[in-house]
């Protein structure tokens, strides 16, 4: 895995680092902000995980999906996003694709389902970007 030495002497990975660049929350600050104005549910899994059970009112975009790049084009960059997934990983990814992106308010699940949220079956209020 690749280090990167901070200016204190201290090593960390580079994924660390992009995390660190990121809005992180719990679980519990997460559900706390889903259903605000504004704000918009994103789930990152594939179709057979999203299929399996989602986050009631999430919107999927399947990170490694062939329409990712044209679905993700056309999210309104003046909404607030909370990205999840399985663990974290794609999450932070496209966290990190739409900090660069010029997305204003994004905010990963820290851990992703995994280890935070139970998921209820799909919901009829789930939806496909």
């Amino acid at each position: 895995m690749a280090m990167t030495e901070l200016s204190s002497g201290c090593k960390i990975s580079r994924w660390q680092l992009l995390k660190q660049q990121l809005n992180n929350l719990g679980a519990a600050e997460f559900e706390a902000r889903i259903g605000r104005p504004d704000t918009v549910l994103l789930d990152v899994r594939t179709p057979a995980e999203y299929a399996a059970g989602c986050l009631p009112g999430a919107i999927h975009l399947d990170y490694f999906g062939p329409d990712f790049w044209p679905q993700f084009d056309a999210l309104d960059r003046t909404k607030t996003y909370l990205v999840y997934c399985r663990s974290s990983r794609r999450s932070t990814r496209v966290c990190t694709l739409m900090r660069n992106g010029g997305f204003g308010s994004v905010y990963n699940l820290e851990g992703g389902l995994a280890t935070s949220l139970p998921v209820p079956a799909v919901s009829d209020s789930a939806t496909e970007a």
